[in-house]
């Protein structure tokens, strides 16, 4: 017999198939990873196909089975051929980044199971005590005659006693796997009474048994995760399982503790936040059936499950379902083939959702599922402040109102929720004499200032360097510090609130493993009474005890380049403000900023996503941008931007040259950040109707630059431009 064998060439960037024989001690199925020789290497690759043997054909053999089964099923295969095809990507980078590390086709990487020692008597119980008179063995029999034990509690009694009764073949040990990633079992809550827009929800969409998208779309507090947990009951109930994604690693700890205490240990996590040991342990377990949920980040829509029944996307608007590196796969859409391919149901949920999403339920392209009343009734009270005003005033960080709203809700002894979504201390550090900045070597933009660890730092390569006490062009000691970040905000509240006890959640203090949880746990015990942070706090949390959330600067985000700049603005600060009230107590919101007449901050202000759709609509309709057209974004990056501009202008008179009706062109213009760890990069965004027009060319412009020394990077429906 003979195998297809897909290997990873990084040289060349493309796919690459060779056969292979078959040796007659050898187990091969469709899916394993094989090690096969490779000119004078030795590589990992995936088998694709099994056929007869070509007799006419000099092979060389598979040198070895590296899994003993198949980790690549039916339709994880099917899915890597529609990544390919769907991100004009090579199948090897489509399975390589469905794949947890331990299982990717990588050479000399492994990940050991983890085993633990158990000791059980061996003999009679009676005629073990017989035989042992030293008390500390005799103390050991006793507790193994009760069932097996750890061999690292017996070894805590006596090592040498444990030792010497495994000699005379007293006790025998016992290895066992055990999973590293381990889940608390939770006692059991009772299930609150449904309200009847919830009530239809589930109604609505449990009808019909086919495949099918449902866009739910619920406002903040509406009860979207009991709808998810009823659902999910349905299907388990059909005797079979379902994936739920969440977007932030942030989200998880709540979400996971609320479906322990519903579904007990059927459940598997997967995000960035676990070890390689512990994803391989989830997958693993996935793989053999011990679980029917499945919650987790983007890359958990690849779980193995067997007999899928549904598929819940929680947050459906979030910008982390798009892969940023290739392939630049949506996990929306790995959901909607995995629900064609098992015709399945699969929900899009989300109190904001994207235009794109809620275009196509317009359009019926999905079912529209609406809860517009919170479970409590009351929606929190939004008030927005001018910041000119209040900076003549002498408040530039927190306005007058903010920070009596702060104090009032410290002395009832609830608790406050502060967004800024700009992490460090300051932004900009500058001589005031010359105007000399320190930026970053490799990607000259201005270092952000981090005083705990005094230290200046690039955000987009990670650069890092003491802060200048000197200027470097003229010599002043005195340097300007401008702009705000989660760093200089948490100094100044503790300085200037009474009683304000604080915890930071932004990327420098969430690194360590588990800190999102610890934070989330110790807010939820009041511990602090403010939680500040960046946008990972905007979404999904439940406290029943924060009654005010601030926002700063919630104009900033409208300043990004960016045709979706409003959409995010509008999601932002009406998922931040959902995070007041949400339990028995009135919320409110305050949101400051110096353009608060935007339409998308107004219309968050009002709870009015209709008419906040309506005009992004209009504006977008007028630019022609999606949903009305495609966008594929075109990234050229090397190391000289005058010969990337020269192959930018080649490729656009490439698409001219073909005639292409109702596709525009816009550039080549240099990336928003232009410079990226000593990379240029420059664009070319297209905007057509028609897909399978524009395709076509696009495989032909990628196959031009496979070779080139400059790389080609093809995003099909870019999250960002």
């Amino acid at each position: 017999m003979v195998a297809r064998v897909l290997v990873e060439l990084k040289l060349q960037n493309t796919d690459k198939t060779f056969f292979y024989k078959i040796p007659s001690h050898l187990s091969i199925e469709v899916g394993m990873r094989v090690l096969v020789p490779f000119g004078k290497q030795e590589l990992e690759g995936f088998v694709l196909e099994i056929l007869e043997d070509k007799k006419d054909l000099e092979l060389k053999n598979i040198l070895k089975a590296v899994d003993d089964h198949a980790i690549l099923n039916e339709e994880l295969l099917k899915i890597g051929e529609y990544i390919s095809k769907k991100t004009l990507c090579s199948l090897i980078q489509a399975y390589q980044t469905m794949l947890p590390s331990a299982l990717k086709a990588k050479n000399n990487f492994m990940i050991p199971k983890k085993y633990v020692s158990y000791i059980s008597l061996n003999m009679d119980y009676e005629k073990s005590l017989l035989e042992c008179k030293n008390e500390k063995q005799r103390e050991i029999i006793e507790l193994v005659s009760k069932g097996e034990v750890l061999k690292k509690e017996l070894i805590s009694i006596s090592e040498s006693s444990v030792s010497t009764l495994l000699k005379k073949g007293i006790l025998k040990e016992v290895k066992k796997e055990e999973y590293r990633f381990k889940k608390d079992v939770l006692e059991s809550d009772s299930k609150p009474n449904l309200t009847l827009e919830q009530k239809n929800a589930i109604d609505v969409i449990e009808k019909g048994d086919c495949f099918h998208a449902y866009l739910l779309h619920g406002v903040t507090g509406s009860g979207k995760t009991e709808v998810y947990m009823r659902l999910i009951e349905g299907v388990l109930k059909k005797g079979k399982s379902a994936i739920l994604l969440v977007p932030e690693i942030s989200l998880t700890p709540q979400l996971t503790e609320k479906f322990l205490k519903r579904f007990g240990e059927k459940i598997a996590i997967l995000h960035s936040g676990l070890s390689n040991g512990e994803k391989y342990d989830e997958w693993r377990k996935i793989e053999r059936g011990e679980v029917s949920i499945v919650i987790g980040a983007r890359s958990a829509i690849f779980a193995p499950l067997n007999n899928l029944g549904m598929i819940i996307i929680d947050e459906e608007h979030s910008t982390t379902y798009k892969q940023e590196n290739t392939p630049k796969y949506h996990a929306i859409d790995i959901a909607l083939f995995r629900g064609r391919e098992n015709n399945i149901k699969v929900v899009l949920g989300s109190a904001t959702p994207s235009i794109e999403s809620y275009t196509k339920a317009k359009l019926g392209v999905y079912t529209l599922v609406e809860m517009k009343q919170r479970v409590n009734k009351t929606l929190p009270n939004i008030t927005l402040v001018d910041m000119k005003e209040e900076i003549k005033n002498g408040n530039s960080i927190l306005s007058s109102i903010l920070k009596e709203k702060i104090e009032s809700r410290i002395q009832k002894n609830e608790q406050v929720i502060l967004l800024l979504n700009k992490r460090g201390y300051t932004r900009i550090v500058t001589c005031p004499s010359c105007g000399y900045q320190d930026k970053c070597p490799a990607c000259d933009i201005p270092l952000t200032y981090h005083k705990t660890s005094n230290t200046m730092r690039c955000h987009y390569c990670g650069y890092g360097s003491k802060k200048k006490e000197v200027c470097p062009e003229c010599g002043n000691t005195d340097f300007k510090e401008m702009g705000m970040g989660t760093e200089k905000l948490e100094e100044y509240v503790l300085k200037n609130i009474s009683g304000a006890k604080v915890i930071r959640m932004d990327v420098d203090t969430t690194s360590k493993k588990g800190a999102h949880e610890k934070m989330i746990q110790s807010f939820e015990r009041h511990e602090a009474n403010i939680l500040l942070g960046t946008q990972m706090i905007a979404k999904g949390l439940d406290f029943k005890d924060v009654t005010l959330v601030g926002v700063l600067n919630g104009d900033s985000t409208l300043n990004l380049p960016d045709f979706r700049s409003g959409e995010r603005t509008y999601q932002l600060l009406s998922q931040v403000s959902g995070r007041s009230g949400r339990s028995d107590k009135i919320g409110e919101v305050i949101i400051q900023g110096f353009n608060m007449d935007h339409y998308s901050i107004l219309y968050a202000k009002n709870h009015d996503y209709e008419s906040f759709y309506k005009e992004e609509m209009r504006i977008r309709n007028i630019l022609k941008y999606s949903p009305y057209y495609n966008l594929t974004l075109i990234k050229l990056k090397g190391n000289d931007m005058n010969e990337l501009f020269k192959e930018g202008y080649k490729i656009v008179d490439f698409f001219k040259n073909k005639k292409l009706k109702d596709v525009y062109i816009l550039g080549p213009s240099t990336s928003a950040i232009p410079k990226i760890n000593h990379i240029f990069s420059i664009q070319i965004l297209l905007k057509y109707k028609d897909t399978k027009e524009v395709y076509p060319i696009l495989k032909e412009v990628k196959n031009l630059y496979l070779k080139n020394k400059i790389k080609l990077d093809i995003d099909m429906n870019p999250i960002q431009i």
